[in-house]
């Protein structure tokens, strides 16, 4: 099953997440904003919460927070420690691994990562 995708033009870069074997458009890269997080549905119902930086690289980790369970990692604060890129929760400000989803307050929690690619 192939999800819908948004019309794009052949010069207008696209994120697209890994769904099973098939990617899927999510939005024109020009949509999202370095230093902040938009959610995103996934065809099976999950979120996942997509972020981009100033290189242009894009992430995509669970919305989910582990420690609340609310979906909110989409609207965490983006920064980075040592090089690595990171979302802390919005609620208890976990930080989360944006390469890796390990969360680096508490070595035993991690979010799942989702592949990602700007096409």
């Amino acid at each position: 099953m192939t999800a819908p995708t948004m019309e794009t033009t052949e010069q207008t870069p696209v994120v697209q997440l890994a769904d099973g074997n098939d990617w899927f458009t999510v939005c024109a890269l020009s949509r999202l904003t370095p230093g902040r997080g938009v959610a995103a549905l996934l065809p099976d119902g999950r979120q996942v919460a997509l972020f981009v930086d100033r290189a242009g690289r894009a992430y995509a980790i669970d919305n989910r927070d582990p420690f609340t369970g609310a979906y909110v990692l989409s609207r965490g604060l983006v920064g980075s420690v040592e090089g690595r890129p990171f979302v802390a929760s919005p609620l208890l400000k976990q930080r989360f691994d944006l390469a890796t989803g390990a969360c680096l307050d508490d070595d035993e929690v991690s979010v799942p990562v989702h592949a990602v690619r700007a096409a």
